[in-house]
């Protein structure tokens, strides 16, 4: 879940110069799951009978670390965020040994966050405590529904229940909570979806992860819709329960900091996603995993080996990358621009200047005077309308 991110202060960074080295984060894709969810197009397997597998691919992560890190230089950490796949599998000293070995590689200059994506059944959740002591500080819990039926739809392992056992164990293990949950499913009404989030906010959550059900069509989902099975809310729904979202989580005193991330303040923000948002450099490390790293030679984007042997393998040969691209500046460019802008914070009004844009005249122009987006203090942003449009508006801007 690219779901997916830390802790510098959560203040409006700047992004760095082209070229210019700085902090950088580690993810960590661990692609095991209890159970394959029907809406999931990750790059997961079933976790069933892969022990030994499991301990070399523990060991490849770890080789990989080292040799990205020979690659990037010297840099201060700034965050790590494991993700999947289900990393509440992954056994904590495995967990242990990749932060203890990203600290010693990348000293920080200050503590950070070290967040690990969790699911809430009662098996996972007895492992909370070790994985606590395995360094990780925030948890963010895929719990999805607080409803029983939904979570049967959803292909859930977990029960309402068991999400609330699993929470308060959380909650005694981490400084942290996050929580996902999954909208715009068949037949869910405004009073129903209202009614999850003001759950999540009664249990104590000081971030909240809605995202709109998205039907991909490689999915079990996007087969049974195809076919006729059902049908996912039509869009006037669909926009009614976003409405919904942040007119509720905003009345609790939560910021939309980003499209489809809320925070209670400032330090409940993901530091990890601001730092990736922001165009910072990340590792990307597991099979499958995205990363972004400034070299002599540009800004480079690698994509690892999606199948696990072919991952360890190539770790073992030097070559972990199926794909490997120095970017061009202004592909790098516009990259930040499609991420910064998911963000409250927006982007640098000089990073769209950089593309050819004037917040005077021509596109960037029309998209301020029909208020879609706005400047302040040298930063460009979508507005509250602009928001919920955001892919058109990226598309006006960039095409």
């Amino acid at each position: 879940m690219l779901n997916p991110p830390p802790h510098p202060s959560g203040s409006a960074a700047h992004l760095l110069p082209r070229g210019e080295k700085g902090a950088i984060a580690i993810y960590v894709h661990w692609p095991y799951c209890a159970r394959i969810c029907p809406y999931c197009d990750f790059n997961v397997v079933r976790d069933r009978g892969r022990t030994e597998e499991q301990a070399g691919l523990a060991q490849a992560i770890l080789d990989d670390l080292e040799a990205q890190a020979a690659l990037v230089g010297p840099r201060a950490l700034a965050s790590i965020f494991f993700g999947g796949g289900t990393p509440s599998l992954m056994p904590p000293d495995a967990v242990a040994a990749v932060v203890e070995r990203a600290h010693a590689l990348f000293p920080p200059t200050s503590a950070i966050e070290v967040s690990l994506e969790a699911n809430p059944t009662d098996a996972e959740a007895g492992r909370y405590a070790a994985l606590a002591q395995a360094g990780v500080n925030r948890l963010s819990m895929g719990v999805q529904s607080f409803d029983d039926a939904a979570l049967k739809f959803l292909g859930r392992d977990h029960s309402a229940e068991e999400a609330r056992r699993a929470i308060g164990l959380a909650g005694r293990a981490f400084s942290r909570l996050s929580i996902d949950l999954i909208y715009a499913r068949p037949g869910q009404g405004l009073a129903d979806w209202r009614a999850e989030l003001s759950t999540a906010l009664d249990l104590g959550f000081e971030h909240v992860s809605p995202y709109q059900l998205t039907i991909e069509g490689t999915t079990a989902f996007g087969r049974a819709v195809a076919r006729g099975a059902w049908s996912p809310p039509d869009e006037d729904l669909a926009a009614e329960l976003y409405e919904t979202t942040q007119g509720t989580l905003e009345a609790a005193g939560f910021e939309a900091y980003e499209v489809s991330n809320h925070a209670r303040d400032v330090a409940a923000r993901s530091s990890h996603n601001l730092h990736v948002w922001r165009g910072g450099d990340y590792l990307g490390l597991g099979p499958g995993a995205h990363g972004r790293m400034t070299l002599a030679e540009g800004r480079i984007a690698t994509v690892a080996r999606r199948r696990i042997g072919d991952y360890s393998q190539g770790v073992a040969d030097g070559s972990p990358w199926a794909e490997r691209e120095v970017l061009d500046p202004r592909d790098a460019d516009e990259e930040r621009v499609l991420l910064g802008l998911r963000t409250v914070e927006g982007v640098p009004l000089s990073l769209l200047q950089r593309l050819g844009l004037s917040a005077d005249e021509g596109r960037l122009a029309d998209l301020r005077a029909d208020g879609f987006v706005a400047l302040k203090d040298g930063r460009i942003a979508a507005t509250a309308t602009g928001r919920p449009l955001l892919d058109a508006v990226l598309k006006a801007l960039l095409t």
